[in-house]
C-alpha cells in the first residue's frame, strides 16, 4: 500500500473543490492509500510529510505565485530540506485562478522548484487537449493546456464548484495519473532490488 497526500490551500472553497477531485481520481488506484490535507496544519506538523510516499500540491494562484498560506507550509518543511528526508519521493502540483492563464505556470514553477530542492520527483500532467479533437471547449480534459501541473479556472466570484466540466475531469484523471506513476515507480524499485539481490 502506498501513501499519497494532496495537500492544498483554498481560501473560497475553489481549490478545494478541485483537490477534491484530484483526491479522488488518486483513491481509485488500487494500493493507494490517499489523505485529503489542509497546508496549514501540515505546517504546523512538517514530519507528518514522512509517512508518505507521494505529495500533490495544490493552491491558487494569488499574483503570479503560491498563496501566502501554502507559502508557509513550504518553508515550514526547512528542517526537512537540511536533512533531505524527502528525497526520492514522487510530487505534483496543481493550481487554480480566475483568468484562463492568470500566470499559473509561475504558481506551478515555484511549487516545481521547492521539490527540486527536496530532491523529489516531478510527475507532470500528460493529457493532449482535447478540444484538438473536436471535443467541445468546456468538456475538453487539459482545455488550458498545461503539461508541467493542473490548471483549473474559476470565474471571480463564482461558487466553488464552478467549474467547466473539462476541468473536473481532468483533475480526476490528473489525481489517478499520479497515483499510478507511484505505483509503477513501486514497482521499478522493487525490480531494481530484485536484480541487485539475484
Amino acid at each position: 500500500m502506498k501513501k499519497l497526500a494532496v495537500i492544498y490551500h483554498s481560501a473560497h472553497g475553489h481549490t478545494r473543490h478541485i483537490a477534491t477531485q484530484v483526491f479522488e481520481g488518486a483513491a481509485g488506484v488500487p494500493h493507494t492509500q490517499v489523505l485529503l490535507l489542509q497546508a496549514e496544519e501540515v505546517a504546523k506538523t512538517p514530519d507528518m510529510l514522512l509517512s508518505f510516499d507521494g505529495y500533490i500540491l495544490g493552491s491558487p494562484t494569488y499574483l503570479g505565485g503560491v498563496s501566502s498560506q501554502f507559502k508557509a507550509f513550504m518553508d515550514a518543511t526547512g528542517r526537512l530540506w537540511r536533512t533531505q528526508q524527502l528525497k526520492g519521493r514522487l510530487a505534483a502540483g496543481f493550481t487554480v485562478s480566475s483568468l484562463p492563464a492568470g500566470d499559473k505556470q509561475s504558481t506551478l514553477l515555484s511549487m516545481f522548484v521547492f521539490c527540486m530542492q527536496h530532491g523529489m520527483l516531478w510527475a507532470g500532467n500528460p493529457f493532449l487537449p482535447e478540444q484538438h479533437a473536436g471535443v467541445p471547449y468546456d468538456e475538453a480534459v487539459n482545455r488550458l493546456g498545461s503539461w508541467s501541473g493542473l490548471m483549473a479556472q474559476a470565474a471571480h466570484g463564482a461558487p466553488a464548484d464552478a467549474f467547466a466540466p473539462g476541468d473536473v475531469k481532468t483533475a480526476r484523471l490528473f489525481g489517478q495519473h499520479v497515483a499510478q506513476t507511484l505505483q509503477r515507480m513501486s514497482g521499478s524499485a522493487q525490480g531494481m532490488l530484485r536484480e541487485a539481490l539475484a
